[in-house]
């Protein structure tokens, strides 16, 4: 397995990504939902951030991600736990040592004071943004928003998100994550899209009986041992049925860019 074939069988197994029928905060009415929330372990997050570490390196690589970025940033409250797994696995994996910081919801005035909580961005800090969904590219634009406001001085130059859902945005011609970047004028890397979850589901590539093993992860060994022995049994009952991934097929007909 490679890397996206890993993290789409770890959101399985964690029950991060399930099938039936959910309502998104676009008001869509989706036949399948990832919610990060359900990786609430320490074995979880470890292995979420050594995702995010694989994409932000290979990405560096490409020159896509700049090689001087200094922080990462998640946004309060579900991009807190993203953005320190993914500076923690990103020092322990690959050397690689990132500022991170959140923002408080309100700004603190007594103590340290203000609206960052971990390194403050200032003056010559690129800023690397951790999200988990995009469906609209919302919540992304406020990001940005409140960091030219409270951190003018710092520039965000791209943002890793777990899952791009690959639905059109206000312009129906374009994704959102495709309007997003054009709108930010910066690159915004999903460790995968959902087309990329469809064909693995229907290939069968995530059910691959790896057993505990460990994963290269350029030069670091990550133990993939409760692989095998937590999550193993699992990977059978998390997967969807064929009507399942025919739903999903057809949500995207209908929500992908005309």
């Amino acid at each position: 397995m490679d890397y996206k074939e890993q993290f789409v069988r770890f959101l399985l197994e964690s029950e991060a990504l399930t099938f039936g029928d959910f309502t998104l905060k676009s008001g869509r009415k989706s036949p399948y939902m990832i919610n990060t929330g359900k990786l609430d372990s320490g074995i979880a997050l470890s292995r979420l951030g050594c995702f995010y570490a694989k994409t932000i390196c290979e990405n560096m690589k490409l020159g896509v991600i700049p090689d001087d970025t200094s922080i990462l940033f998640g946004a309060a409250y579900k991009g807190i736990p993203l953005a320190s797994s993914a500076s923690i696995a990103l020092a322990a994996a690959f050397d690689i040592n990132l500022g991170y910081t959140f923002n408080r919801k309100e700004a603190k005035d007594h103590g340290e004071g203000g609206i960052f909580v971990g390194k403050k961005p200032g003056a010559g800090d690129r800023i690397v943004v951790i999200d988990d969904v995009m469906t609209a590219g919302t919540a992304l634009r406020d990001i940005v928003e409140l960091l030219s406001i409270h951190a003018p001085e710092a520039k965000v130059v791209g943002a890793v998100i777990a899952v791009d859902r690959k639905e059109y945005g206000l312009d129906k011609r374009l994704t959102a994550v495709a309007e997003t970047q054009y709108l930010l004028g910066f690159p915004i890397i999903p460790i995968v899209d959902i087309d990329e979850i469809v064909a693995m589901l229907k290939s069968g590539a995530v059910c691959a009986e790896d057993g505990p093993e460990s994963a290269d992860m350029s030069g670091y060994k990550v133990e993939l041992d409760f692989f095998g022995r937590e999550f193993n049994s699992k990977i059978k009952a998390a997967l969807p049925t064929e009507e399942q991934i025919a739903a999903i097929e057809a949500y995207l007909e209908e929500y992908s860019p005309s």
